[in-house]
């Protein structure tokens, strides 16, 4: 079975920074896409970043030029480096493995628990 540890939440104050990052363990061959969605209370959870293999990434339009998503292949690991922080962007922070293809050949996906953002002076 596969597991997503995310680390790295806590409170900031706005225009401040933060970085998470999430672990993913178990029996993998290959994650297609690793990523980040938030969820702030009473509203949808919503994709904040998402990167491939190859390097490719995806942004949400209300993150771009401050957010930065990162990963390594062969760790099965994956940072989202927060700058410029809004208190928009108080939320719980959901690390996201996508397509995840096992030894046993089944694929799947997969969601850490959360970990909160609060952004606030």
């Amino acid at each position: 079975q596969v597991q997503l540890v995310e680390s790295g939440g806590g409170l900031v104050q706005p225009g401040g920074s933060l970085r998470l990052s999430c672990a993913a363990s178990g029996s993998i061959l290959r994650i297609n896409v690793m990523g980040w969605y938030r969820q702030a209370p009473g509203k949808q959870r919503e994709l904040v970043a998402i990167i491939n293999t190859g390097g490719s990434t995806n942004y949400a339009d209300s993150v771009k030029g401050r957010f930065t998503i990162s990963r390594n292949n062969a760790l099965n690991t994956v940072s989202l480096q927060m700058n410029s922080l809004k208190p928009e962007d108080t939320a719980v922070y959901y690390c996201n493995a996508d397509n995840v293809l096992l030894v046993s050949g089944r694929v799947s996906d997969y969601w850490g628990q959360g970990t909160q953002v609060t952004v606030s002076s």
